[in-house]
């Protein structure tokens, strides 16, 4: 057996003023040996397909890995010359299994569904009988494209997404029983007309996601996925979708699916979106008896493509006078290089966010003291490390500011530290993340409260100006089905 792995991924926030180009791409990792790399998020699963492959004495073909930080629309030229280069291999090699991981909601100039484009090109070329596996992240569109062309697709389960690796090890063994005779896959998807924030690390979602795990493997349910949708993409799929696949039996497929789109309707209370404002989380804050308490910038999250340099809770914190408080992670290469020429316990005055777009809102001038500098970082996202780039401590009168090289969500507590920080003392963390943080703070933290910022990853559905799909999803309607 001849297998081929790829991997093509970024999450497309078409509202975010940043392109993604090249350099965008090669900052992350650009690769034909991505499995002889440390992986992260999307490349953990070749990781995982190499192993079994091995473990089956089959032949594996590696071919090119492109991983991008989530961001503005990709550049075309980019996008269709690593689309290419995989093609390419798939001509050359023939493989009997393709498997490739990719995230979903990646937009391209010209192209609204990269994925479901590569999974058509990559039909053609391998003809009707191989055998294409999609492994995606949750946070994606699901297009009849997708749908189509590939045998198999399975999501992330989890949010955060901490199970990429052990979904790649569930795709593999699908695509392998394709291969070899043992099942015949069939997908349905249903569309829930819903977009919301699922968290699956607590009820209602925790729930849900236990659910479909106990489905899989019963009268012939092979895999059972939740797609949430990824709302910050003007593109008309955007919209969370049930997944089945069975074993030969489309009806039994499709009946699943609506199914668990009705449990996911019956629950939709416990997901409805009530996040408190930045005042009254801080008034929530300075009543809390102990700390430290975690606020989450979810509006700044770099993870939705958003600048991560936003200064809306940094300005109504110094405009309260909170101190002990320590917010992470500021993207600033250029100020991390200042810090690094000025060295640690240097004072400097500095300009903090406010720099990428009018979602950033205003600079924050400060005088800071320079307590520590480290390059190198990385953040655990369940078992795999996510890289930070250098990481920059600084102090303004008990506010704590986490700047880093590389743009990136706060995804632990180790932002903090790993530069010394001792969060034991603080008052209230604020990292900028939309949920992927909460597995990693929970455990070190009094009370999590998840914060409704502005920004380009604005946690309300309701107020997202889409050009190419209507409102008829809840919450912005309370019954879109009437």
């Amino acid at each position: 057996m001849k297998l081929l792995i790829a991997c093509l991924a970024t999450e497309t926030n078409t509202f975010s003023p940043m392109p993604t180009g090249r350099l965008a791409f090669e900052s992350a990792m650009v690769s034909r040996q991505a499995t002889s790399l440390p992986g992260n998020l999307f490349t953990a699963p070749l990781h995982e397909w190499r192993r079994m492959a091995a473990g089956r004495g089959w032949d594996v073909i590696e071919s090119l890995t492109a991983v991008a930080q989530p961001s503005g629309t990709t550049v075309r030229a980019v996008y269709e010359g690593y689309r290419d280069e995989i093609l390419a291999d798939l001509k050359t090699h023939q493989p009997d299994i393709f498997l490739m991981s990719m995230h979903g909601a990646m937009v391209a100039d010209g192209y609204d569904d990269c994925e479901g484009d590569l999974m058509a090109r990559a039909r053609v070329i391998l003809g009707p009988d191989r055998v294409i596996g999609l492994e995606l992240d949750p946070h994606n569109h699901l297009t009849t494209a997708m749908l189509d062309n590939a045998n198999l697709i399975i999501n992330y389960k989890e949010y955060p997404h901490v199970d990429a690796p052990a979904r790649a090890r569930e795709l593999f063994t699908l695509a392998a029983d394709t291969a070899e005779g043992r099942i015949k896959p069939v997908m349905c998807a249903h569309d829930c007309r819903m977009l919301t924030i699922i968290e699956t690390m607590k009820d209602p979602g925790q729930g849900f996601v236990q659910a479909m795990k106990d489905a899989e493997g019963k009268d012939g349910i092979l895999s059972v996925s939740i797609t949430h949708g990824f709302p910050w993409a003007d593109v008309a799929d955007v919209t969370a979708k049930t997944l089945v696949i069975a074993d030969g039996d489309g009806e039994k497929a499709a009946s699943v699916a609506e199914d668990f789109a009705e449990r996911l309707w019956e629950i939709r209370e416990g997901l409805r979106p009530g996040y408190p404002s930045i005042p009254e989380a801080l008034d929530l804050l300075e009543a809390a008896p102990k700390g430290p308490v975690t606020l989450a910038d979810m509006g700044d999250n770099a993870g939705g493509g958003a600048p991560a340099d936003a200064t809306y809770m940094l300005r109504e914190v110094l405009e309260r006078g909170i101190k002990d408080i320590a917010l992470a992670v500021f993207w600033d290469p250029v100020l991390v290089t200042m810090c690094q020429d000025a060295g640690e316990g240097a004072r400097m005055r500095v300009r903090i966010g406010g720099k990428i777009c009018p979602d950033s809102g205003d600079p924050v001038d400060l005088e800071v003291t320079v307590r520590a500098i480290r390059e190198g970082m990385t953040q655990k996202l369940g078992d795999v490390e996510m890289p930070m780039g250098t990481g920059v401590w600084l102090e303004a009168n008990g506010v704590h500011l986490i700047v880093s090289s590389l743009r990136t969500q706060c995804f632990a507590p180790t932002a903090f530290t790993d530069l010394g920080l001792d969060i034991t003392k603080m008052r209230a963390l604020v990292p900028k993340s939309t949920n992927h943080f909460y597995q990693n703070f929970v455990g070190v933290s009094a009370e999590v409260i998840h914060v409704k910022t502005p920004g380009t990853v604005t946690p309300d559905m309701t107020i997202i100006p889409y050009t190419k799909r209507d409102g008829n999803f809840w919450p912005k309607v309370e019954n879109p089905f009437t």
